[in-house]
This record gives C-alpha cells, structure tokens and sequence, in this order.
C-alpha cells in the first residue's frame, strides 16, 4: 500500500488561499469609493423651517450634477442690524461685510443629518454655506475624490459671491472626511484660517489601519491631508479626540505638525471624546474657541 502523501491537498489549500486573497483585493480595488464614501441620502431640510431663516441652493458642477446645499446668514436676521436714532426709533441699515464659514461634514453624514450641530455651533456672526457631497444627501450623482474636490470649489466661489461677505474673512471647517474636502479648498483658495476636527493623514494610513490584510493593495485614493495641509497659508485650528477609534489622534498631532510648517496652529484635545463624540464631549469650551478664531481680526 503506497504511502499517503498530503502534498497535493495542501497545494490546493494555498492555491485557494491565494486565489481568496486576489479576489479580495480586486473587490477592494474596484470598491474603495463606495467603502470610503457610503453616500447616504436624505431630502433637504428647509433652514427657514427648521432654523427660521436661510435659503435652500444648488450648485452645477462641469458634468451637470446638481449638488443641494444651504445658505445661512448671520444670525442678526438676515445681514441686517438694528439701530436707534436719536428719538428712540428702530432702525435698520445694512450691515457690514460678515465674515464666512464653509462647513464640509463627514462620510456618514448630510445636511439633513447633523443640522441641529449647526444650529448650535455656528459662528453667530459669521454666514455659513455648506452642501451635500455628490452621491450625498439631496445631491445627484455619485462620489469621487475629484468630485469632492470640485464641490469643495463650488461652495467656495458661491461663498465668496454672495453680497455681504468679507471674501478676505473666509473659514473653511472639515471633519473626517470633510478634513480632506476643507484642506485642498483652503490649499487652493485664500482663506482666513482653516479648522479641522478629527483629520486623517491620508487613504493608505487609513486602509493599513482598518484593513491590515490589505496594507499593499494599490489605492486610487489619496486623501492626503498630511501633503496637502503644507500648501496652506494662514493659521489652522484642530480638534482631535483622544479616545478616536476611527482615525487615531495620532494622526490629528501628525497633521497638525505639518501644518506648523506654514503658519500658527492650536491643536485642542478633546479627553476621552470617541470619534463621533466631540460636539458632546467638547460642549460650550469647543463651541466658544471655534467662535473666537471665525472672529478673530484677518
């Protein structure tokens, strides 16, 4: 009787591990937007129902996909301050020229979503415009880098244009996910200051982080706030969790020191907040310092 030999079997156990394996990583490849950008959607609330005032907008980007977005005034009424002439009566002038916030969510978020954060954290005196991500929200088509990029410009152009706002007193603020659509808008376009909550370093530290089988598959993505953050000019503000399961505060300090290299930077550590804890963990000592640095003098 011949001896039993387990060459062959075990042969086609590594074949088919190998095999397994292959087919993992070109489902990761052909997938990766869609696992980085889940895209949920929602209908766009109205900002005059739910806040009170505000305007519903649409932007068109080059292929013709319409993003929905808000656009919120100061919240004076609408750009207008009261006055009192000298036999007591209210009147009103126009203000002057307000400062202004671009504000990029994250990738499980949309307008609809997070507009009671908004409502609470918003600069009082400073407008704010934000949109839903194509692919997000009330927004058609579907989500890329590229597109995140260009809709970052839309809003930025369309922010710059309104009557009312300081173009040279422009914020942008990005968290997660929006770290990456508010630092290449900031790099691009001049801004009075950039915030950052929660950033990552870029797509590869995050795929070796969360997807450690397949730290060398190729990556489309870049995502690089680490590159980006060094072509911006002006002083940044970042928050970052210590307890952030997701995007580890390391990389938030990471990013932060890349910013030194261009101007001022203030990286506030919000103890124990998880990643999707800030608002409540930071509270009003969050709210205010995100209040002082949209006030600051340009």
């Amino acid at each position: 009787m011949p001896p039993r030999t387990y060459a062959k079997p075990l042969m086609a156990i590594l074949l088919g591990l190998v095999a397994a394996y292959g087919a993992s990583v070109l489902l990761l490849w052909a997938f990766q937007e869609r696992i980085a950008f889940p895209g949920p959607r929602a209908p766009l609330p109205d900002p005059a129902r739910v806040l009170g005032y505000g305007e519903r907008i649409e932007l068109a980007m080059r292929d013709g996909t319409r993003l929905a977005g808000w656009f919120l005034p100061p919240e004076d009424g609408g750009g207008r301050r009261k006055t009192a002439d000298r036999r007591g009566a209210d009147l009103r002038r126009p203000a002057p020229p307000s400062a202004a916030l671009l504000w990029f969510y994250g990738n499980g978020e949309t307008i609809a979503a997070i507009w009671p954060v908004i409502r609470d954290f918003r600069p009082p005196d400073a407008a704010l415009l934000m949109v839903d991500y194509p692919g997000y929200g009330a927004s058609g088509g579907r989500t890329t880098e590229a597109g995140l990029y260009e809709a970052g410009a839309l809003a930025y152009a369309a922010l710059a244009s309104r009557p009312g706002v300081d173009r040279n007193r422009i914020y942008v603020y990005g968290r997660s996910l929006g770290s990456a659509v508010a630092t290449r808008t900031a790099a691009d376009h001049p801004v009075a200051g950039l915030i950052l909550e929660s950033p990552f370093t870029n797509a590869r530290d995050m795929a070796t982080r969360h997807f450690r089988l397949f730290a060398l598959f190729p990556l489309r993505l870049g995502l690089d706030n680490l590159a980006t953050i060094r072509r911006v000019r002006g002083p940044v503000l970042i928050f970052h969790g210590t307890g952030d399961a997701l995007v580890p505060f390391e990389m938030g300090r990471r990013v932060a020191q890349a910013a030194q290299q261009r101007g001022p930077v203030e990286f506030v550590i919000l103890e124990g907040s998880g990643h999707n804890e800030t608002y409540d963990a930071g509270g009003r000592a969050y709210r205010d310092k995100l209040w002082r640095f949209v006030g600051r003098a340009p």
